[in-house]
C-alpha cells in the first residue's frame, strides 16, 4: 500500500547576477532592484494554495525546506525570516527541521566583515543550513566558468560562513572544467577539504542543452583524465572522513544533507516559486501527483489565480522509473520495502530485470536490498535503460 512518505519544501529563487554558460537551471539576471516583498508575498500565496489544495497534506510536518536558485543570497535575510514566520504559522515544521540556503560569493560579501555579518542575519532568519557555490579556487576556471567571483572571494565567502556559526556548510565544487589538468581538478579539492567543510558536493561538469557550452562547446579534459580525477579524488575523500552516500554527495558522518536524500527516496515535496516542482502522494487515493510552477518570474508574479503550468499523475507504469532514477543514485541502495511503500507496485514488478542486472555484476541484492555494485555504480545510465 502506498504510505505516507516524509515531506520537504523547495523554494525557488529566479534570480541572479549574470547567467553561466553552463547553467541550464531556471536561473534569470537582474537587470536592477529585486521584487523581493512582492516575490516573498507570492511565495506565501503559492504555498497556501497547495495546502488548501491536498487534503492529504492536512497534518504533515514538514521536515526540511530548500531555499535554492537562481541566487537565494541575493535576497535579504528579513525576505527568509518573513517567509519562514508564515511557514510555521500555515503548517506544522518539525522541531529538528533541515534548513538549507543556497549562497554563491561574490552575492554575499565585499570584505569579511560584512559577509560574516550578512551570513549572521541568515543563521538569525532560521537558516541553519548553508550550500556555497563555490565551483573552484581557481581564477582562470572560474573566470572560464563565467562565474562573478574569484578565489579570493570563494575562501573569503568561506571564512565568513564558518565565522558567522554555520555548522552544517556544504561546498559546491565541480571538477572535468575545460582545459582542467588532473593535478587541478585535484588542487581544488583538496583546498575545500582543508576547510573542513560538512559536507561537499563533487560532481563533473556536464553539457546540458540550452546552455551557452552547449552552443560553444569548450575544450574538457579527455575521457581517461576524467576517470584519474574521480577515482584519484574519491580516495582523497574517503581518506579525510568523507563518505560518498550519493554520485556526487559526500558527507562527514552525520551529515547527509537530509534535503536531497528526501529526493533520492521517492519522498514528497511540495515546490514553490518560478518553475519549482513538486511531488505528493495521497494513500487513500493510491495516486501520486507531479506539479510544476510557471517558469517565468514575471508571470508567477503576476498569475494570482494559478500558479502552476502543470498538473499531472505518475501513473503506475512510470513510477518504477521515477523510482530507480532517484534511488539508484544512494551508494547503499534502497530496501525493497520502500519501493513497495513508496510506489505502490509490488517488486515482482522488476524481480526479474533486477535478478538479470545482477548475474551480469551490476545489482545486488542483499538484505532485502538492491545495491549497485562498483562496476554497476560508473554504468547507472546502462542500468536505468533496462526499465525504460
Amino acid at each position: 500500500m502506498l504510505e505516507v512518505p516524509p515531506l520537504s519544501l523547495y523554494v525557488h529563487i529566479p534570480w541572479c547576477i549574470r547567467k553561466c554558460p553552463y547553467c541550464d537551471f531556471n536561473s534569470h539576471p537582474t537587470d536592477g532592484a529585486l521584487p523581493q516583498r512582492d516575490y516573498i508575498a507570492a511565495l506565501c500565496e503559492d504555498f497556501d494554495d497547495e495546502v488548501s489544495r491536498y487534503e492529504a497534506l492536512q497534518g504533515r510536518e514538514i521536515e526540511t525546506i530548500f531555499i535554492g536558485g537562481g541566487t537565494p543570497s541575493l535576497f535579504d535575510a528579513s525576505s527568509f525570516e518573513t517567509l519562514l514566520d508564515h511557514l510555521s504559522r500555515k503548517a506544522t515544521l518539525s522541531r529538528d527541521i533541515e534548513i538549507s540556503l543556497e549562497a554563491n560569493p561574490g552575492s554575499v560579501e565585499a570584505n569579511a566583515l560584512e559577509g560574516s555579518n550578512r551570513f549572521k542575519q541568515f543563521r538569525a532568519a532560521g537558516i541553519n543550513r548553508l550550500s556555497l557555490g563555490i565551483q573552484s579556487f581557481s581564477d582562470k576556471h572560474l573566470s572560464t566558468l563565467g562565474r562573478i567571483h574569484d578565489g579570493k572571494q570563494a575562501r573569503m565567502a568561506i571564512d565568513s560562513a564558518q565565522a558567522a556559526g554555520f555548522n552544517n556548510l556544504n561546498l559546491d565544487l565541480m571538477h572535468g572544467l575545460p582545459d582542467q589538468s588532473v593535478e587541478s581538478a585535484l588542487a581544488d579539492l583538496q583546498t575545500a577539504i582543508d576547510y573542513k567543510p560538512d559536507h561537499l558536493s563533487w560532481y563533473q561538469l556536464t553539457i546540458e542543452p540550452n546552455t551557452v557550452f552547449y552552443r560553444k562547446p569548450p575544450p574538457l579534459p579527455a575521457e581517461n583524465q576524467l576517470l584519474e580525477i574521480q577515482q584519484q579524488g574519491i580516495a582523497i575523500l574517503e581518506g579525510n572522513g568523507f563518505t560518498r552516500y550519493e554520485v556526487s554527495a559526500f558527507a562527514q558522518e552525520q551529515r547527509q544533507c537530509i534535503h536531497n536524500l528526501n529526493y533520492w527516496q521517492f519522498g514528497d515535496y511540495l515546490g514553490i516559486g518560478a518553475g519549482a516542482h513538486g511531488k505528493l502522494s495521497n494513500p487513500s487515493s493510491g495516486i501520486i501527483l507531479r506539479s510544476r510552477k510557471l517558469k517565468q518570474p514575471e508571470h508567477y508574479l503576476h498569475n494570482t489565480v494559478n500558479r502552476a503550468a502543470e498538473r499531472v499523475e505518475i501513473k503506475p507504469e512510470d513510477r518504477v522509473l521515477e523510482f530507480l532514477l532517484n534511488a539508484l543514485r544512494i551508494r547503499q541502495g534502497f530496501p525493497i520495502d520502500l519501493f513497495e511503500n513508496r510506489t505502490d507496485l509490488p517488486f515482482d514488478t522488476i524481480r526479474n530485470k533486477v535478478e538479470y542486472l545482477a548475474s551480469n555484476g551490476l545489482l545486488s541484492i542483499k538484505d532485502s536490498s538492491v545495491i549497485t555494485t562498483e562496476i554497476g555504480y560508473r554504468l547507472l545510465n546502462s542500468i536505468l535503460e533496462e526499465f525504460v
